[in-house]
Formats: C-alpha cells, structure tokens, sequence
C-alpha cells in the first residue's frame, strides 16, 4: 500500500534542470523509481508497505538506502556512488543534497546502458556463453566471504518461502494460474522440504546460510567493463537475502534454463561447483530450483491481479503458467545416471562431455567431473598451470580417479547425473567408475572416443588456456593399456562434434531415456 505523497519529489527528480541535461528517462517498478540522467542513475525508493517490504517513512527509507549501498558494494563496489538526501530548501524548492531539510533519499550510481544488461543480452540472443564461467566464479567467489547469517534460512527459512507462495497462489493466481497445479506444487514443495529438513539444518549451522544477494536473476546482471557484475541485491528483509548458497544461485539456474539456455545453465553450475565443492547441498536442488520458479509463477499472479496493463495480459499469464507448469516438474527429475566419456588426449572427451551435460538429468543437468581439473586441484595449482612429471605418477593419477568416484557417488545418491570425463586407459579404472554407478543404484553409460593420432595431435596442438597438459608430444607418446569392455560404446571421434554428439545421444536414448531432460530436444 502507498503511504505517502511523494509527487513533488518524482516531478523534481524527473525534471532535466534537476540534473542540467537535456533528459530523464525512467525505470519503474512496484517498489522503486530510477531517473537515468546524464552518467548518473538516482534510485528512489516508494513511499509503499508490503508484507515481505517496508519503506513507509522518510527514515526508513533512509536507512534502506544506506544497506542497499553497503550491501551492494560488495559485488559492484565501482557502481554504487552514495546516498544523497533530496531536501527542501527555505522557499520550498527541492535540492538534491541541499541544507534544507531532507524530505527522502536517493541511492546515486553510475549509469550504464541499459543493453547491457544480462536479460536484454538474453533477449537479443547475444548472451555469450564465454561469459557464464566468470559469472559463476565471482558468485562463488562472493558466496564465500559473505557474512554468516545461522538466525536465517535452514527448514524454518524455505517453509517461509512454499507458505509465501501458497498464501499467494490462493490470494492473487486463482485466475491466472491453473489451481490443481499451484496445490500439487505445494504438497510436492511441503513434503520435499519434509525429506531435506535435517540437510537444511545442518547447512544452516553448518555455515552455509549467509548474507546473499537474493534476487539473482539476469536483470541484476550487468557487463562491466567486459566483467559480469552483480546488482541490486536485496537489502530490505534479511528473510529474502539470508538465505542457504544453493538457494541464491538456484534463482540464476531456473532464469537461464526457462529462457532456453540450458547450457549457460550448465555451465555456470559446474564452474560454480568447481569453484565451491559444494556437493553436500545437491539433494536441496531441486526444491530450491523449484522454489524460485513457483516465487516467479505467484510474484507474475500478483502483478496481474493488482492491475499490470490490459496489453501485457497475454504475456504475462502465460508466463505464470509456464513458471508454475516448471515449479511442478522441477521438483520429479529425471532418473540420474553415470555417463563415463573416455578416449586418449586430443580424441575430444571434454568438447563431447561438456556437450553432453545440459541433456542429461535434473536440471541443470549434469554434474561434470574432469580429471584434469581434479588433478590441479589436487596438487594445488591454478587450471592455466603446467604440471611437471610430478603431477603425472601412478599415485596421483590413483587419487585423482579415486576423487572423481567419490564425488560422483555422492551426487548420483542425491539424484544428480554425472559426467566423468578422463583417459580412462586402465581396465581398474574403467570398472572403478562403473561400479560408483552400481553402488548408487544409477545406469551406467560407458562412451569410448577413438580417432586416429594425426586428428589428435592436431587437436592438442590447437588447443589454448585449456586445463589439459596434453600436447602433441604426450598424444604421440599415448597408448592405451588395453580394450575398453564391450559395455563401453565406441565412438568415431574423428567426425564432427556435431556428429559425435548426436551419437552419444542417441546411444544414451537407447539406453534409458529416463535420463534425459527438455535440453535433449535441442540435439538433433
């Protein structure tokens, strides 16, 4: 609800002599309004009570501004400029920063363009997936030094968010959301967090619930200077931005894949698991995923029941429906299943691998384990560095086999899919991996790459800032120690990628269908 008349405010802010140029534009939301003037962007903020938002009064407001900028700066420390009181001077006038008295606040930033923005991006099919592995590295990164918060998130904190979708599905969707499909997803949602209330519990004291950022989604995403750059966190209710890791980077997760990027999805998902190692909090995916989705479905509901424009109807109950139709299946995925890729360096194991990831099992598809990375991992170097023979004894190449295995157990009985992608020479190491698979009650998928040496020593030749050590010299060096078992499908690995890739779907089809999600579809 309004609580107070701001129009002189807007119409001084809006006003080009304000600000000594030629125009002002605006972005509008139910909570704030940002005047675009020149190289600065002013953020007021509504004069508006909700239930989860309050910035009913001036100092409310204040306050709320100064959180913003604080909270804010932790991502984009060269965006957010400061806090400026507009005040009212002697002979009533507006100023910005005045010694009248200040009347409200703004957060002042830099401007940027608005095409840079990850959804506009999206939107024009210019999102470039090279971008998603440093997108992913600045969440982790930004994830791991950011304050514990054990009073938030943890059973109580996910219930408030199914109880929060449920009251709104009743209160605002019962005409744009189809109701047998908002009450199944919240009995699903309800006995899900029923099964996953002990891991909840144990994250949340664990360290895992901390000051995020809570509305991660594309449009809080902007290209900097060539770097992904996180804004406008939420800095007005800790229930929202005090939340478990996972449950911040779902909300990316779901935004990517409902707008048909599985493999940005992917991507940003195994780099962020790369960077964090947070296999623990796999079980909590898809009930966090579908969470985000179902706050979309209600959130969509709401603004078209309390009075969104008659000509953005169509799209937006569709959109309503579609987000609640994936909070529903988000939270049955898909059987998990194994899928080794192995061949000697060069044969393509990583390009078919990475491929391969997005179609296979809950999203945001599979988890993909590379021995490469385990390998610099292991002996604590960053992925660009070379190792020397040291790095290449049968004792490590034992810990980083045994590592892959030990991760891939540990995602596969939490219903996750993997992908372990290494040479895989050895007949121990081949039935090693499928035995993980065994364990876990999972299908297992052996993909064996052969390709004749010359395409391989191209391969490595060609390759740059790849993680793999391998060049020309050890491919030529390179022979497996024996023939891959007959469960393990050969194949011809001198074809295209594109080619390659269409087999290995086709053999996974043949093999369990089950193990296939919507990101399938796009390989033909």
């Amino acid at each position: 609800m309004i609580t107070e008349n701001q129009a002189g405010v807007i119409e001084f802010l809006g006003a080009p002599s304000t600000h000594g140029v030629a125009t002002v534009d605006r972005v509008e939301t139910h909570s704030s309004i940002v005047f675009l003037a020149g190289e600065r962007a002013y953020k007021l903020k509504r004069a508006v009570r909700f239930d989860y938002l309050d910035f009913s009064t001036p100092d409310l407001r204040h306050t709320l501004c100064d959180a913003e900028v604080r909270l804010n700066r932790r991502t984009a420390p060269g965006l957010y400029r400061g806090v400026v009181a507009v005040t009212r001077q002697a002979d009533g006038s507006c100023a910005l920063g005045g010694d009248g008295r200040a009347v409200d606040w703004v957060v002042v930033m830099n401007r940027f363009a608005q095409e840079a923005l990850f959804d506009r991006l999206a939107r024009a099919g210019t999102l470039g997936i090279e971008l998603m592995p440093q997108l992913a590295s600045a969440i982790a990164g930004f994830h791991a030094s950011a304050e514990r918060r054990p009073d938030h998130g943890g059973i109580a904190g996910m219930r408030w968010v199914i109880d929060g979708n449920a009251a709104g599905f009743t209160e605002f969707g019962g005409t744009w959301l189809h109701r047998p499909s908002a009450q199944r997803t919240t009995r699903d949602a309800r006995r899900e967090l029923a099964r996953r209330a002990d891991l909840l519990e144990r994250r949340r004291t664990a360290g895992f619930v901390r000051q995020c950022h809570g509305d991660l989604h594309l449009r809080n995403i902007v290209l900097l200077d060539g770097t992904a750059t996180l804004f406008d966190g939420i800095e007005f209710n800790d229930e929202i931005s005090c939340t478990d890791v996972l449950y911040d980077l779902a909300f990316l997760l779901m935004d990517l894949w409902r707008r048909t990027l599985p493999r940005h999805a992917n991507v940003v998902w195994n780099r962020y698991m790369l960077e964090a190692a947070d296999f623990d909090g796999i079980p909590l995916l898809p009930l966090f995923l579908s969470c985000r989705a179902a706050v979309r479905a209600k959130t969509t509901a709401t603004a078209l029941a309390v009075g969104a424009s008659a000509g953005r109807h169509p799209d937006m109950q569709r959109g309503a429906g579609a987000y609640l139709r994936m909070a529903e299946k988000l939270l049955h995925p898909p059987a998990p299943c194994l899928v080794a890729v192995g061949g000697l360096s060069g044969a393509g194991k990583s390009t078919l691998a990475a491929s391969i990831a997005p179609s296979l099992g809950a999203v945001p598809g599979a988890l993909l384990l590379r021995s490469d990375e385990i390998r610099k991992r292991l002996c604590g170097v960053q992925f660009s560095q070379r190792l020397g023979p040291e790095g290449y004894t049968a004792r490590v190449s034992d810990r980083v086999y045994a590592h892959m295995a030990e991760h891939a157990a540990v995602a596969l009985r939490a219903g996750h899919s993997v992908i372990a992608d290494a040479v895989h020479s050895r007949q121990s190491d081949r039935r090693a991996i499928e035995q993980v698979a065994t364990g876990a009650g999972a299908a297992f998928i052996g993909l064996w790459l052969d390709a004749p040496e010359p395409v391989r020593t191209a391969r490595a030749s060609a390759r740059r800032a790849d993680v793999s050590d391998a060049d020309a010299a050890i491919v030529r060096g390179q022979r497996a120690e024996d023939t891959p078992d007959e469960g393990w499908r050969r194949l011809d690995a001198s074809a295209s990628s594109c080619a390659v890739l269409s087999s290995a779907i086709a053999h996974v089809r043949e093999r369990d269908a089950g193990t296939l999600n919507d990101a399938a579809r796009e390989v033909r």
